[in-house]
């Protein structure tokens, strides 16, 4: 194992600490592990919150900041933050107006949600309204979870549900918003090799050199089948159709299109995969509206690529195209 750490135990913390001293605009919490907005809290603003393992960098501490989460609860690498952060972090944001929490459906991500939404409401009398991510077409259920897996959409839902908040919008509205966008989005993913938790030191799976795995969850979870190696163009149609043939995208309505890296995949290799999706897109008329690109949703250092296509209106486009200013996603500043 090559990783650029100290201790393996010690990753999270001091990754916190240079997030704190590269971005002077957040706070954080290092006690309860949890990064936080600057000038939080906002007086009669609904608050964001989400969180889970650490390792999928920058979900979800890269995205705390204007138009998008108030605070993000950051657990050991790959594994739930406690209730104990969660309660942490709705007292840090409470403005007044009442806290949705962004979840992904993993079973501990649920649970210690559900746990801290019900002390924060005994303790602080806050209303909390939860919106579990379930994005995933690749499998019902998996290692970690019961039903499909929260994965891209999660990165959209955050953006488009923020700057609903950023507007104004009560609680009912945000979370609204927030269903919606995880109504019409879906993912699949696809790995090339495994990643390495600092803590084991070796690759969470065996994947061979002329190996893929199709369907992989971000934290190396199977998926639907392992298969030979394949060029990108086969890659897109096997990750693009299931996930078209499982939400009707039809012909004439606009997408979100979000092709993204697993930690491990340079650039130039995620827009060649982009360059097949707007071809199987164009094929099908299915207009590209927007477009991200890149690494916003990872599993440390695994090389592979997840697809997440959301079909938007006029209403979530310009929340999408809304300010944004976080330390991983920032436009219209």
């Amino acid at each position: 194992m090559k990783k650029l750490i100290n201790d393996p135990n010690d990753v999270v913390v001091e990754a916190l600490r240079g997030i704190e001293a590269a971005h002077p605009e957040l706070r954080v919490d290092h006690e309860s592990k949890v990064i936080y907005r600057g000038d939080a809290p906002k007086r009669g603003k609904v608050g964001l919150i989400s969180g889970g393992g650490s390792g999928h960098e920058p979900l979800h501490g890269g995205f705390v900041g204007l138009g998008m989460l108030d605070a993000a609860c950051a657990g050991e690498i790959f594994t739930s933050p406690v209730p104990g952060q969660i309660l942490a972090a709705t007292k840090l944001v409470d403005g007044g107006a009442g806290i949705l929490h962004v979840v992904k459906n993993y079973t501990g991500d649920v649970m210690n949600f559900e746990m801290a939404a019900e002390m924060a409401a005994a303790e602080t009398g806050a209303r909390i309204v939860s919106v579990v991510t379930d994005d995933d077409v690749a499998v019902q259920d998996s290692t970690w979870t019961a039903g499909r897996r929260g994965v891209g959409v999660t990165v959209l839902l955050e953006k488009i549900a923020g700057a609903a908040a950023e507007q104004g919008r009560d609680l009912d509205e945000v979370a609204q918003v927030a269903r919606t966008v995880n109504e019409n989005g879906r993912s699949m993913g696809l790995a090339l090799t495994s990643c390495t938790v600092p803590a084991a030191g070796h690759p969470t799976f065996d994947l061979g050199d002329d190996e893929m795995e199709l369907g992989v969850g971000i934290h190396g979870e199977p998926g639907r089948a392992r298969l030979p190696l394949a060029p990108a163009s086969e890659i897109a149609s096997l990750l693009v159709e299931p996930i078209l043939s499982d939400l009707p995208f039809t012909r004439g309505n606009p997408v979100i299109a979000f092709v993204n890296g697993l930690g491990g995949t340079p650039l130039i290799e995620l827009y060649v995969v982009f360059n097949e999706v707007q071809k199987i897109l164009g094929g099908r008329g299915v207009p590209i509206a927007r477009s991200l690109v890149g690494s916003y949703i990872t599993s440390l250092d695994m090389a592979g690529v997840s697809i997440t296509l959301l079909r938007v209106d006029d209403e979530l486009l310009s929340l999408w195209d809304a300010p944004v200013n976080t330390a991983a996603l920032r436009w219209g500043i």
